[in-house]
């Protein structure tokens, strides 16, 4: 077993709160590789990342979401929208999700702290679709559909890993439910 990834994975927490300092673009560029070498059907990649670091379209993505999830991206130091072109692909959602995922567990490798802010099916401060907002604010075109926003910055607390014995193995089935 590689020890090692299996730490990325129990390390790897939600960050909500940043300390303002910049992300080197070093860690960002590999961030950003871990979502472009994600498996993908097909090998077709419907998928296209929009990188955000400029400060004031932060603070105006951070209304995309109605429960206030996303009032964190006022404070981050970037984000990166993963949206796809569902003509594309039947399983966009499926081979975007595999993008978010692997930024999220690189960031968390690297010491960048990213939080996951579902943006398909969900809805704006503004009463629109998360998905309307954020064309409006970053003009992707209409055959994009969004995935997600992974918001990023450099955590303004440390978290504990997470002990093995905690996971839910309870959840795990052998041959059958």
């Amino acid at each position: 077993m590689n020890e090692d990834m299996l730490n990325v994975f129990l390390n790897r927490h939600s960050v909500r709160s940043y300390t303002g300092e910049k992300i080197p673009m070093e860690k960002l560029n590999m961030i950003i590789m871990a979502g472009l070498s994600s498996a993908s059907g097909s090998a077709i990649r419907p998928w296209e990342l929009i990188v955000v670091r400029d400060k004031q379209k932060l603070i105006d993505m951070s209304g995309c979401r109605l429960r206030g999830t996303s009032r964190m991206l006022a404070g981050a130091d970037a984000a990166i929208i993963v949206v796809a072109d569902e003509s594309r692909s039947d399983v966009w959602v499926e081979d975007s999700a595999i993008v978010m995922a692997n930024m999220h567990l690189m960031a968390s490798a690297i010491g960048v702290g990213s939080c996951w802010i579902q943006g398909r099916l969900r809805e704006a401060i503004d009463g629109e679709s998360t998905e309307d907002y954020l064309r409006c604010l970053l003009q992707f075109p209409s055959e994009c559909r969004l995935e997600a926003i992974l918001s990023l910055g450099i955590p303004d607390e440390e978290f504990p890993a997470k002990a093995p014995e905690s996971l839910p193995f309870e959840k795990v089935h052998i041959n059958k439910y």
